[in-house]
C-alpha cells in the first residue's frame, strides 16, 4: 500500500468514532417551516456530478437540476490571437518609462477569448393534487449528517413526505413520496429546460429529457452581442449533448406515461429514480462527434439503481457518504438554538444572539458543500459549486483562479476531505496541457501559464474577447502558479511519493520554467520582476491621480512565483532529480523583488508605495504570502506579520462574502481570534428575502449559502477554512493548536482535523486552554507542536518541551512518532 492509501486507511479508521453522542443529529440539520419562495432559500443537495435545489413546495414541488459537466462550448482554440506576442516587447518599454497608461492599452491586444459557461440542466415539477389547499404542520430539512432531505406538511387529514438524496455510488437522485392514509398519493411529474430540448417516452414508467448545450454562452456581464447564447448544429465540435431520465416505482399505484410527463394514481409510496449525463468526453474532445454516449450512461446507471430496493439505495448511499462526513466533529460549548429554524437562528444571530451550534453546523455545512459538490473527476467545484439556476450565470459559473478556485479547496485537506481536491488535480493537468501554447503563442515563452479565468475546456488564455478585457483583472499571469500550491501542499499531507514524481513535479516544474522566462531585470533596482503584472482586481493611484492597474513585480506575483520556485527546489531535492534547473531556480529566487512595506506601515501591494485607488477593496492579493501562502508569520517575520496586520486594518472588515471568508483566514494566521471571529459573525449576517439590508455587502442566505451577492460557494468554503484554522494551523513545520481561540469559544471539542506529515489532530479544551490533545500519527519521525499552554505526556508519548524563540508566540514541544501511533498529550496548567 502507498503513503497516500495508508493515511486514507488511517483517517478513515480514526473518523468513524470522530462524531460522538454530544453532536446529536437535530445539531446537524438546516430546517424551516415553511417552503422556499426564492433560490437562496431552497436545500441542495448533490454527490458531486449531480446536484439539486429543492423548495419544499406543497401541492407544486420544484426541483432544479445540474450535472457538473454539462457547460457551454467546446476544445479550446489553443491560438486565439497569433499576433499577440509581437506586443510584449512594446508593454514592458512602456513599464520601465513608466508609462502605465500606455503599457494598459498595448497589453488589452494580448489577450484571447472568454470562457465558457457552467448550465443548469432542467427542472423537475411535482404537481400534487390535494383533496384540501389548507396544509398545516409543515417543515422541510437538509440533514448534512446523511446528506438527504425531507419535506412534510399535512392536508386533508392525510400527511405527506418527500425525502430525497442523491447517491455517488449508484448516480442517481432518488425522492421517495408516501402518504400516511393508503393511496391518497395523486400527482404528476414533469422536466423541462431552459437549454434546447425534447422529452421522449423510454419506457412503460420512464421519461426522458434530451437535448444540446449552446455552442457558446456570452458572459452575463457582456452585453454587446445580439446572440449572447448560440447553438450549433449536430456534428458541430462545440455544444453537448446531454440527457435526463426519470422512472417512478410504486408498489400499489396506477402509474401512466406520456411526453408531457409520468402520472401517478391512487398510490401509498412511489419512488422516483433520476439520472442524467453528458457527451462530455473531456477538455480536448469534440462532445458531439466524440463524445460519450449520454444515453447509454442515463440508461445504465437507472437499470442498476432499479434493481435496488429504496432501503438499499438509502445504505449505500450512507455508508459513501459517512465514510467521507465522520471523519470531522466538532463541537462548541454553549446554549444549543437547533429547536429553532435555521433562518430564525440567523435573524437572531444577526442581532447579536449566541449559537454556537449555528456556528459548528456552518463549519461542518462547508464541508457537506464540498462532498457534494467536488466528486467528478472532469469537473471541480466552480463558482457556485454544482448549483446553478441561469443561463447566463454571474461569472459564468466558471473557475476564477484569482482566488475563488483556490479558495474552494482550502478546506479539503485540513477538514479531511482531501479526496474532493482530485478533480482539481485533473484540472491542472488538462490546464498544464493548453497553458504551453498559452506560454509559447502569447509570450514566446517555456512550460505553461493561465491567467484568471478557466472552464471545463481548460481554457488559459488572458480573457478580454481579443481587446474588450480589463487588463486589471484579465491580463493576469498567476493563475497556473497558485494552482501549484494545492500539488506541494498535497505531498506534504501524505507524503505520497508517486504523486509527487508522476503529478505534481512536473505540473509544478513546467510552471516554474514559464516564471523563469517571464521574469526579466528591473533596469531601476536590479531585481528580477515580473512586468507585466497586476494586482487583482485592484488600481492604484499615481502621483498626478491618474488610477492605473498594471505595473511592474506586485506583490501578489512575487510572492507566489518565490512559493513555487521554492516548492519545485524541494521537490527536486526530495526526487533526487533537476540539479540544474534547481540551482537556477535557486538564484533565480534570491533575486525576486522583496517585500516592501509602506509609509503607512502597510505591506506594499505595488512596486511603489501607491494608494490603492479602493481603501477597501475586497481583494487582499498582497496578502497571499500570510495566507494561503506561509512566507509571513508572526513568529518567524513579526515585522512583515505587523505590516500585513496594519494592512487589513486599513482594507477594514467589510467586503463581499468571499472577501470577508478570506479576512478570517489571515486575522486566523496573525493569531487574533477574537478579530477572525468577529468577521465570521458578520459573514453568518442573514440576507435575502425578509432579512436584514445588507446594501449588496454579503452575507448569508437562509439556506447557509454565502452571499457574494449573488450566491458564490467560495465564501462557505472560506468561513470552513477560517474556523479550521482557527483551530489548527497544520501548514507549516510546526502543528500551532488552538493558533486563534476566541473568547466565545472557551470550551469544545474538535476531532479530525489534518496537519501536515498526515496527522490527525484532536482537541478538547476548557476556559480557553487545552484539556487533551490526541495525535493519529501516520508516520515514523518527529511531530513538531506549538501551543499556547504548557502540555504533558501520558502513556506512551513520548515528549521533549523546545526552547522558543518567542516566549509569547507559545511552547514548543517535539513528539516521537511511529506510522499508526496514537499518542495523547494533556493540559499542564
Amino acid at each position: 500500500m502507498n503513503r497516500t492509501g495508508l493515511i486514507l486507511l488511517s483517517l478513515l479508521l480514526a473518523g468513524t468514532g470522530h462524531v460522538r453522542a454530544q453532536q446529536s443529529l437535530n445539531k446537524l440539520k438546516l430546517w424551516y417551516k415553511e417552503p422556499a419562495v426564492e433560490w437562496p432559500q431552497a436545500l441542495p443537495l448533490g454527490n458531486g456530478r449531480l446536484g439539486a435545489m429543492i423548495f419544499g413546495g406543497t401541492s407544486e414541488e420544484l426541483v432544479q437540476l445540474n450535472e457538473a459537466t454539462l457547460w457551454s462550448g467546446g476544445p479550446v482554440n489553443n491560438n486565439i490571437n497569433p499576433g499577440a506576442a509581437r506586443y510584449l516587447p512594446a508593454v514592458r518599454e512602456a513599464l520601465f518609462k513608466e508609462k502605465y497608461h500606455e503599457a494598459d492599452s498595448i497589453l488589452r491586444k494580448m489577450q484571447g477569448a472568454y470562457s465558457q459557461s457552467f448550465l443548469p440542466l432542467g427542472d423537475v415539477h411535482i404537481r400534487q393534487q390535494l383533496k384540501d389547499t389548507a396544509v398545516s404542520q409543515y417543515y422541510r430539512d437538509l440533514d448534512i449528517a446523511d446528506a438527504k432531505a425531507l419535506t412534510r406538511f399535512t392536508s386533508g387529514g392525510v400527511t405527506y413526505s418527500r425525502e430525497m438524496f442523491i447517491s455517488a455510488p449508484d448516480q442517481v437522485i432518488v425522492i421517495r413520496l408516501k402518504a400516511n392514509k393508503k393511496g391518497q398519493l395523486n400527482f404528476t411529474v414533469s422536466t423541462s429546460s431552459q437549454l434546447r430540448y425534447s422529452n421522449v417516452i423510454t419506457g412503460k414508467r420512464e421519461i426522458a429529457m434530451r437535448g444540446k448545450a449552446p455552442s457558446h454562452a456570452d458572459p452575463n456581464y457582456v452585453n454587446y452581442n445580439k446572440e449572447p447564447i448560440k447553438y450549433e448544429a449536430p456534428g458541430s465540435c462545440n455544444g453537448m449533448r446531454y440527457e435526463l431520465r426519470m422512472r417512478a416505482l410504486s408498489p400499489d399505484g396506477n402509474i401512466t406515461t406520456d411526453t408531457s410527463g409520468i402520472t401517478v394514481k391512487n398510490a401509498t409510496e412511489v419512488t422516483l429514480l433520476l439520472t442524467a449525463a453528458t457527451s462530455f468526453n473531456g477538455y480536448d474532445r469534440c462532445p458531439d462527434s466524440e463524445g460519450l454516449d449520454e444515453k447509454a450512461l442515463v440508461d445504465g446507471y437507472l437499470k442498476k439503481a432499479a434493481a435496488l430496493s429504496y432501503d438499499n439505495l438509502l445504505k449505500r448511499h450512507e455508508q459513501d457518504y459517512h465514510s467521507f462526513f465522520k471523519r470531522v466533529s466538532l463541537q462548541l460549548d454553549g446554549a444549543d438554538q437547533s429547536a429553532l429554524p435555521t433562518d430564525e437562528r440567523l435573524r437572531r444571530y444577526a442581532a447579536g444572539g449566541k449559537d454556537a451550534t449555528l456556528e459548528s453546523l456552518y463549519f461542518q455545512f462547508g464541508r457537506y458543500l464540498l462532498i457534494s459538490s467536488s466528486r467528478a473527476k472532469a469537473a471541480p467545484a466552480n463558482l457556485q459549486g454544482i448549483w446553478n439556476k441561469e443561463l447566463r450565470a454571474p461569472w459564468s459559473s466558471n473557475y476564477t483562479i484569482n482566488i475563488n478556485t483556490e479558495m474552494n479547496y482550502w478546506p479539503a485537506e485540513v477538514c479531511n476531505l482531501m479526496e474532493m481536491q482530485r478533480p482539481l488535480y485533473q484540472l491542472l493537468k488538462e490546464l498544464s496541457v493548453t497553458g504551453q501554447y498559452t506560454a509559447r503563442n502569447f509570450y514566446n515563452a517555456r512550460g505553461w501559464v493561465a491567467h484568471h479565468n478557466t472552464d471545463i475546456w481548460a481554457i488559459s488564455n488572458p480573457v478580454g474577447d481579443t481587446g474588450r478585457g480589463d487588463p486589471q483583472w484579465a491580463n493576469w499571469m498567476m493563475g497556473g502558479n497558485w494552482l501549484c500550491q494545492f500539488l506541494w501542499q498535497h505531498y506534504r499531507y501524505t507524503g505520497d511519493l508517486q504523486f509527487l514524481r508522476d503529478t505534481a513535479y512536473p505540473i509544478m516544474r513546467s510552471a516554474a520554467l514559464f516564471s523563469l522566462d517571464w521574469l526579466v531585470k528591473d533596469p531601476a533596482s536590479g531585481y528580477l520582476v515580473t512586468a507585466p503584472a497586476t494586482s487583482p482586481e485592484n488600481m492604484f493611484v499615481l502621483e498626478n491621480g491618474t488610477r492605473e492597474a498594471v505595473s511592474v513585480a506586485s506583490t501578489m506575483d512575487m510572492t507566489i512565483i518565490r512559493e513555487l520556485f521554492n516548492n519545485v527546489i524541494k521537490a527536486g531535492e526530495v526526487l533526487q532529480v533537476d540539479n540544474a534547473l534547481r540551482d537556477s531556480l535557486q538564484v533565480a529566487a534570491d533575486r525576486l523583488y522583496p517585500f516592501k512595506t509602506g509609509k503607512d506601515g502597510s505591506l506594499q501591494e505595488w512596486y511603489k508605495d501607491w494608494p490603492s485607488a479602493e481603501a477597501e477593496h475586497r481583494h487582499i492579493s498582497h496578502l497571499y504570502g500570510l495566507f494561503p501562502g506561509d512566507q509571513i508569520s508572526p513568529s518567524a517575520t513579526p515585522e512583515l506579520a505587523n505590516a500585513a496586520k496594519r494592512t487589513l486594518e486599513i482594507r477594514g472588515d467589510g467586503g463581499t462574502g468571499w472577501s470577508k471568508a478570506w479576512k478570517i483566514n489571515t486575522w486566523a494566521r496573525l493569531e487574533d481570534g477574537n478579530h477572525a471571529y468577529k468577521l465570521l459573525r458578520e459573514l453568518l449576517t442573514l440576507t435575502g428575502k425578509g432579512s436584514i439590508d445588507m446594501h449588496d455587502a454579503g452575507g448569508t442566505y437562509a439556506n447557509l449559502f454565502c452571499a457574494h451577492p449573488p450566491f458564490q460557494i467560495d465564501g462557505n468554503f472560506g468561513g470552513t477554512s477560517g474556523i479550521a484554522q482557527m483551530l489548527l494551523n497544520g501548514q507549516s513545520n510546526a502543528i500551532h493548536l488552538l493558533p486563534a481561540l476566541p473568547d466565545s469559544w472557551a470550551s469544545g471539542e474538535v476531532k479530525g482535523l489534518l496537519a501536515y506529515d498526515g496527522h490527525t489532530i484532536d482537541m478538547s479544551w476548557k476556559e480557553g486552554k487545552i484539556t487533551k490533545v490526541t495525535v493519529h500519527a501516520t508516520r515514523a519521525g518527529t511531530c513538531y507542536l506549538v501551543s499556547k499552554h504548557r502540555l504533558k505526556a501520558t502513556g506512551n508519548a513520548q515528549l521533549a518541551p523546545m526552547k522558543p524563540k518567542d516566549p509569547s508566540a507559545g511552547y514548543p514541544y517535539a513528539l516521537k512518532t511511529s506510522a499508526g501511533g496514537v499518542y495523547t498529550l494533556q493540559g499542564a496548567e
